[in-house]
């Protein structure tokens, strides 16, 4: 049968097959049509034989036969950091250096230890206080039984030369035992500061003089970071406040009393804001010396609760100090509920409030019961050495 017009049949397809070999094409049988033709005869052989053409048709346009295309699975997106090796987004407070990588959140029995280190170093800082005092004072009444021996020694010791050396001894001397007695507390704090300097102190740093419930270190930061400042405007504002506040808190307790209810506070303060963060989940390092102070603070507010206040910047607004601490609580205690994280708002509440019971109750419950362990210290002294020493009031 005749293949109809403008269409070529099977065995006049000009294309090879395959025992053809690679023998040249057929002319098709259709004329002139014959590029039409070829083009139709290689359109429909590109169908279910096209494979079968590539074979045949490569290796005499000289081609290599082309491997297979496999595709290639798409890169794995790279995985994310487990939480513990996460580095958070460093905090937007600029008091505080950015905190290193913490695990997850602590479990609650984390801060048993930090409540047994609270309450020993509490008592042990009260015990040595009270004995401390009562060698203050046995010092005194040797002083001045031999207060005529150091006139004379006074008298015959050269004089301090050099105008520098002068004005020194001359400005100490005219400082209040208050002030003499903060004064180491500000020079401790101004060297922590400097360490925060050193390039090579970062982890010890951020390990020992930063509180953080999470961190590997738990008790003795609560005490090392009431000392300890990264901002300088912080370090200088807390030490002003301190400074200021220095000749009311030493005239209402002693030196020594005072010594203790600081460091007290310091770890009390740092306990407080423990538990907030437990609380909260917020884990973010603190540090600085606010939780103490304000138990300096609030304990001259409660004593003396008419007494004047000001500004440093504006001398010319007055108020009372009664009326200053209701207000730094009020503004701590809005701070803690609304989640502000600029201040550890939970630690100045815990200092205010250990404050305000100290010279409430706790001066009667603690320090007026100190006698026992006085006594038991003098009649230790006077077992060792021999003989007897002075008396604590």
């Amino acid at each position: 049968m005749a293949a109809p017009p403008g269409r070529a049949g099977p065995r006049q397809s000009p294309w090879p097959r395959p025992q053809d070999g690679c023998r040249p094409p057929r002319k098709c049988s259709a004329g002139g049509e014959a590029p039409k033709m070829a083009w139709w005869c290689w359109a429909r052989a590109a169908g279910p034989r096209a494979h079968r053409l590539t074979v045949l048709l490569e290796p005499r346009r000289g081609f290599r036969r082309a491997r297979p295309r496999t595709e290639e699975p798409p890169p794995a997106a790279a995985a994310e950091p487990p939480a513990a090796e996460a580095r958070p987004n460093p905090p937007r407070r600029s008091l505080c250096p950015p905190p290193p990588a913490r695990a997850g959140r602590p479990p609650a029995r984390r801060l048993v230890r930090p409540l047994l280190f609270a309450v020993g170093f509490t008592g042990t800082a009260f015990g040595a206080a009270a004995i401390w005092q009562y060698e203050a004072l046995k010092a005194r009444v040797q002083t001045y039984f031999e207060g005529a021996r150091a006139d004379w020694l006074d008298r015959i010791r050269p004089q301090k030369r050099g105008d520098f050396r002068k004005q020194v001894n001359s400005w100490w001397n005219n400082l209040t035992e208050g002030q003499r007695t903060v004064t180491g507390i500000i020079a401790a704090n101004v060297f922590v500061f400097c360490l925060w300097r050193l390039p090579g102190m970062r982890r010890i740093m951020f390990t020992y003089f930063t509180s953080d419930p999470s961190s590997r270190a738990l008790c003795s930061p609560m005490l090392l970071s009431t000392f300890s400042h990264f901002s300088l405007f912080h370090m200088a504002a807390n030490m002003y406040v301190l400074w200021s506040f220095s000749s009311s808190i030493v005239s209402l307790l002693g030196c020594e009393q005072f010594i203790a209810v600081y460091l007290s506070a310091g770890v009390v303060s740092t306990f407080v804001s423990y538990v907030a963060k437990m609380a909260t989940g917020k884990f973010e390092p603190s540090l600085g010396a606010s939780g103490a102070i304000m138990t300096v603070l609030a304990a001259v507010c409660t004593k003396m609760p008419e007494a004047k206040l000001a500004i440093i910047f504006l001398p010319m607004f007055t108020f009372t100090a009664g009326s200053a601490l209701k207000a730094i609580i009020a503004f701590d205690t809005a701070g803690l509920a609304l989640g502000w994280r600029f201040f550890d708002h939970a630690a100045h509440l815990g200092g205010a409030l250990f404050g305000m019971w100290y010279v409430t109750y706790g001066h009667e419950l603690i320090w007026k019961n100190r006698e026992p362990l006085v006594k038991a210290w003098h009649e230790m002294r006077t077992k060792n050495t021999g003989k007897g020493g002075g008396r604590s009031n």
